[in-house]
């Protein structure tokens, strides 16, 4: 008996000894939060080493703030960036880094000359636009982005970067009256852009029109007539589906106005006398014979229409 005791203790002892291990291990790992490691930092450009993964406490972040808005070192800044952009995938920092006064720190870095540098402070804001309370203060910059857009590289990084920023400041309709004046370069970026880009203007317009509010505005604007080649039969289903959406969607807001789109009066070359001409009426009604059931019920709603 006093044999199989002592195993049992020895079994115990065994048992806590492997406890008492795993939570010094735990405790040099640091806290857990959402799967990811909390790490204390000695400096603040500490914690633009190693992972981007590791999720910054509110202190972290201040000290990312300040070394972002001290540094002149472009490489410093890149790294910062990309850890405060994503930091700024949360929730909860997307409110620290309001409330710690981040949002115009990182809004001055789309300044920069350095086309990387303005790429990721553009994603940091993005990531930051996901806050309704955040877009109140990220509102300023979407004229200066708007000209930044058109005037960057086509197809670019920052271009693109850019208009995914927009698009999210366009999710409600609050902010959208602020693009009114830039419509007609977003159809002539959709026009000459790539695939990337097309379906990112197409993303941001179908925002728009998605708001009555913002219906004469996009059908008073002066657009190629190559608009149309969106909607022949053999362009790419993300992109052929999102111009049939808009199209929809305009005449949705139409209905909800109560007015009939022939009765407004457009100028001619206006995206009014493009979706609301033969040519157009001709589209719609190939396309309701689509191979896609998908493409072709969007047809077949839009149709009795024109």
């Amino acid at each position: 008996m006093g044999g199989a005791r002592d195993v049992g203790w020895v079994a115990a002892g065994l048992v806590l000894g492997a406890g008492a291990c795993y939570c010094i291990y735990r405790l040099t790992r640091g806290p857990r939060r959402g799967g990811r490691r909390l790490r204390p930092s000695r400096s603040a450009e500490d914690l633009t080493d190693g992972s981007y993964d590791d999720i910054l406490n509110a202190e972290q972040l201040e000290k990312l703030l300040y070394l972002l808005e001290s540094t002149d070192d472009p490489v410093i800044t890149e790294k910062a960036l990309v850890t405060l952009g994503n930091n700024a995938a949360f929730s909860t920092n997307q409110a620290i880094i309001r409330e710690l006064g981040g949002i115009p720190i990182v809004g001055n870095k789309i300044n920069s000359l350095n086309q990387s540098i303005k790429e990721k402070a553009l994603n940091a804001l993005n990531n930051l636009s996901v806050n309704v309370e955040n877009q109140t203060k990220i509102k300023i910059y979407v004229h200066q982005v708007c000209e930044d857009v058109f005037a960057d590289p086509l197809n670019s990084a920052v271009q693109l970067a850019g208009l995914r920023l927009l698009t999210n400041m366009t999710v409600t309709n609050d902010y959208q009256h602020l693009l009114s004046s830039h419509i007609a370069g977003l159809f002539h970026l959709l026009l000459i852009g790539g695939g990337s880009a097309k379906v990112q203007v197409l993303k941001l317009l179908l925002n728009l029109s998605e708001n009555p509010a913002m219906t004469e505005a996009l059908l008073s604007v002066q657009v190629d007539s190559s608009f149309l080649c969106l909607y022949d039969g053999q362009v790419a289903n993300e992109i052929l589906l999102r111009a049939l959406t808009l199209f929809q969607n305009i005449n949705n807001c139409l209905k909800v106005e109560g007015r009939l789109a022939k009765q407004l009066p457009f100028a001619k070359g206006s995206l009014f006398c493009l979706l609301y001409g033969e040519e157009c009426a001709q589209k719609m009604k190939a396309l309701a014979c689509h191979h896609d059931v998908d493409v072709k019920e969007k047809a077949l709603a839009i149709k009795p229409k024109v």
